[in-house]
């Protein structure tokens, strides 16, 4: 397969706003499928201190080409000012679901033809 693609590690302060978060990138595909994996502590820095929160993970499966695109939504609808967005590159995996990623997610192949078929 010549396209590339992601899998991006994002961190949300709540199982509501990762469901939001996933459901927006969902509606305008720029994600082929979110996992939301609630109750993870995280200890990070902060404003000169250590800080602690529970926090939910948000994993998107999408295309390379739509990071920009992605990272612009999330961070215009999140409640951190300085959102984790972590973009890992997927170097294999089974075929078919990859396929199924492109197929999925905005300029991919399903859409493309959905789109021919509107106009």
């Amino acid at each position: 397969m010549d396209e590339k693609l992601s899998w991006v590690y994002m961190t949300c302060g709540s199982l509501d706003e990762a469901r939001k978060l996933g459901q927006v990138l969902l509606e305008k595909n720029l994600a082929a499928c979110v996992n939301i994996l609630d109750g993870m502590r995280s200890l990070y820095h902060w404003e000169g201190a250590v800080q602690e929160d529970q926090e939910t993970v948000l994993i998107a499966k999408t295309r390379h080409e739509l990071m920009d695109e992605l990272t612009e939504t999330v961070n215009s609808n999140h409640s951190y000012e300085c959102p984790c967005i972590i973009e890992l590159p997927i170097d294999g995996g089974n075929p078919e679901f990859l396929q199924w990623i492109v197929s999925e997610t905005k300029g991919g192949s399903k859409n493309r033809t959905d789109q021919k078929s509107q106009n």
